[in-house]
């Protein structure tokens, strides 16, 4: 089992010290989560399946991949990736660059984690239509894994055209991977048909049994399981064919560092991840 590191759940003061930490006690991967912008209007911004609204308007944002860019150049090890980013938000130029540069810069440890989103807010605020924003997902990932191995690339679609480009340069994994996040019944099939995983929500061995059915078999699961109960729970996920858990042991942040090495030790992360 790989385990990874939820940076997002973390005060940004703390993210270079935790993932320095998580790099040196043997965790396989850090997370940082994405938004590109908040309205101050609240009324689009209530989280599916509750009554509250999923943002504070007046919280930091951070551009993730030249985030983890930075944390690359304190780190050797550790794989960089976003869970997830909002890829059809942007041009597919802006989105498959700033991945690229991550790759490159840690030498090839960028994972590229995408979901179609949540918040109307921001589709708003961006001028991108909200309704649209599964589909143009779908195609800006065919357009950026094109430019990412394609020595030219043309395209014409339905959200993205232009003529032929040169993108250098590449990435330095041969196929960097594309983890879908998203629980919908969209977002498991982009799972399954386009990307390289698929990313979950919080959940616990016995939740997400029902979207690992919808998902199929052979598709790479990557699980946030914030409540696991002992090493011993570990070959349960294991079984239902999930590879990887990016889990959360503190609960305040100034004590991620220390919460990090003990589940390090209680669970013996280092044997456990096969790189």
């Amino acid at each position: 089992m790989k385990f990874g590191v939820p940076l997002g759940l973390l005060h940004p003061a703390a993210w270079k010290d935790v993932a320095v930490a998580a790099d040196e006690l043997g965790f396989e991967s850090v997370w940082l989560p994405e938004h590109l912008v908040f309205a101050t209007d609240l009324s689009t911004a209530v989280y599916p399946g509750t009554s509250d609204p999923g943002i504070r308007p007046r919280t930091p944002l951070f551009d993730a991949p030249a985030y983890l860019c930075w944390l690359a150049a304190h780190t050797s090890r550790v794989r960089l990736g976003t869970a997830v980013q909002l890829l059809a938000l942007r041009h597919p130029f802006v989105s498959a660059r700033a991945f690229a540069t991550l790759d490159v810069v840690s030498s090839g440890r960028a994972i590229c984690g995408v979901g179609a989103g949540w918040y109307r807010g921001e589709w708003d605020a961006a001028g991108v239509p909200f309704g649209s924003r599964g589909a143009r997902l779908d195609e800006a990932i065919e357009v950026v894994r094109r430019l990412w191995s394609e020595p030219m690339v043309a395209h014409t679609g339905r959200f993205y055209s232009f003529p032929e480009v040169a993108f250098e340069p590449k990435p330095v994994q041969r196929r960097l991977p594309v983890l879908a996040g998203g629980e919908s019944a969209a977002a498991l099939r982009r799972a399954a048909r386009l990307c390289d995983g698929w990313i979950s929500m919080p959940h616990t061995v016995e939740s997400i049994r029902p979207q690992l059915r919808r998902l199929g078999a052979g598709v790479p699961v990557t699980a946030h399981a914030y409540e696991l109960t002992g090493p011993e729970e570990v070959a349960g996920w294991a079984a239902l064919g999930v590879e990887r858990l990016i889990v959360r042991p503190w609960t305040r942040s100034r004590d991620a560092v220390s919460r990090l090495a003990e589940f390090a030790a209680e669970y013996d992360v280092r044997s456990t991840f096969v790189a």
